[in-house]
């Protein structure tokens, strides 16, 4: 019995262990399997993450549709759905029109100005002698800027695809939306939960389209004050430079330096005059700076309440698995994945690592934005 008792403790620790390697190996597994169809699946799942968040954004505007009457004549709510996806569906086919126009634009001027390029950021640093600057040309000219744009205009080329898959995503999820309430209910069987699970998500909702509102209206602002300043400096392309930075402002940090980079490289190749380039460069990294520290946190309040450093491996992480398309969601995903940390106990403390002051949102929170949806659906 004593030599029975001696092993029994060790057997329930080798199995103990061996439990938490099989458990850490399938974890392990799983990640991998998930990030594969993720990069594999890619094209499919960024339009249905873009289907997703244009067809929440759209739920309030299909409320206020259906709430309208002509004399007797209301509108029921399938009429609704359609007006809403007619107009989403042009609005859609109209912005990415636009945006191939500019983008094509500028993909074509910079494949002229391709060549001129590397001369002209190496001459930005004769100052520091010719040795230097020779060294940068040097390096530059083996970089194929030319290869590049060519396949940015090819991965432009899928715009229209998408968008037509985004419109087809949107409409099923219109005519699903009726049946959510009862789906949602079936599934869990407990009255209480499905409950609980509409407000997380009404607060995702809620979350998510109060940060493309204000990131919305900021790049908007931003986008115009870079096109009025680049047409005070006669570059000849202040529209699409200004089209593009309210476009690259929707990603995080580095979208705004891309911007500013991108506005002083068109000035100084256009112009060849390193007065203008400074003056451009200092001009537009002041409002970049200030619309993104000062008017967009004050816009921002607390509605997210998302780490700076979180932000910053989210983008790191969905650009490396989606690519630009990644870098535009990465935000809204995190969003989605702390709302859901905040409320599943297990995951609590990891959403305690995402949110910037270390206070996710809790259950009081959960409930005043569940009651301030119900009241606005009301009115």
């Amino acid at each position: 019995m004593a030599a029975g008792d001696n092993r029994q403790p060790g057997l329930l620790g080798e199995t103990e262990n061996y439990a938490r390697v099989r458990t850490t190996a399938l974890v392990i597994i799983a990640f991998a399997v998930v990030l594969f169809l993720l990069v594999q699946a890619r094209f499919i799942l960024i339009s249905l993450a873009v289907a997703i968040i244009l067809f929440s954004l759209t739920s309030d505007v299909i409320r206020l549709i259906a709430r309208q009457r002509i004399g007797r004549f209301g509108f029921p709510n399938w009429l609704a759905s359609i007006i809403a996806l007619v107009l989403i569906s042009a609005a859609l086919l109209v912005l990415s029109s636009i945006l191939l126009a500019q983008l094509n634009t500028v993909l074509f001027t910079a494949l002229s100005y391709a060549e001129r390029a590397p001369e002209a950021v190496a001459s930005l640093f004769a100052w520091m002698g010719e040795d230097v600057e020779q060294s940068i040309l040097n390096s530059l000219s083996s970089v194929q800027i030319s290869g590049y744009v060519r396949t940015v205009a090819g991965q432009a080329g899928n715009l229209m695809q998408g968008t037509v898959l985004v419109i087809l995503f949107v409409g099923f999820l219109f005519a699903e939306r009726i049946w959510f309430d009862t789906k949602m209910l079936n599934f869990f069987g407990d009255e209480a939960q499905a409950a609980r699970v509409n407000k997380i998500i009404t607060s995702i909702i809620h979350r998510v389209n109060y940060y493309l509102l204000v990131k919305t209206v900021v790049s908007l602002i931003t986008g115009a004050m870079i096109y009025v300043v680049a047409r005070f400096f006669g570059i000849e392309l202040a529209l699409a430079v200004g089209i593009l930075t309210f476009i690259l402002n929707y990603i995080p940090n580095i979208g705004s330096i891309v911007a500013t980079g991108m506005v002083a490289l068109v000035g100084y190749v256009e112009t060849g005059e390193a007065q203008t380039t400074a003056a451009l460069f200092l001009i537009c990294g002041a409002i970049q700076f200030l619309n993104g520290n000062v008017i967009d946190p004050w816009m921002m309040g607390r509605a997210l309440r998302l780490s700076s450093f979180g932000i910053i491996i989210s983008l790191a992480f969905w650009g490396a698995v989606w690519g630009i398309p990644g870098m535009f969601l990465s935000v809204p995903i995190m969003v989605m994945f702390m709302v859901v940390c905040s409320h599943v106990p297990e995951l609590r403390k990891l959403a305690v690592l995402l949110s910037r002051e270390g206070l996710p949102e809790d259950e009081r929170e959960l409930d005043r934005i569940g009651e301030e949806i119900e009241n606005r659906k009301a009115s």
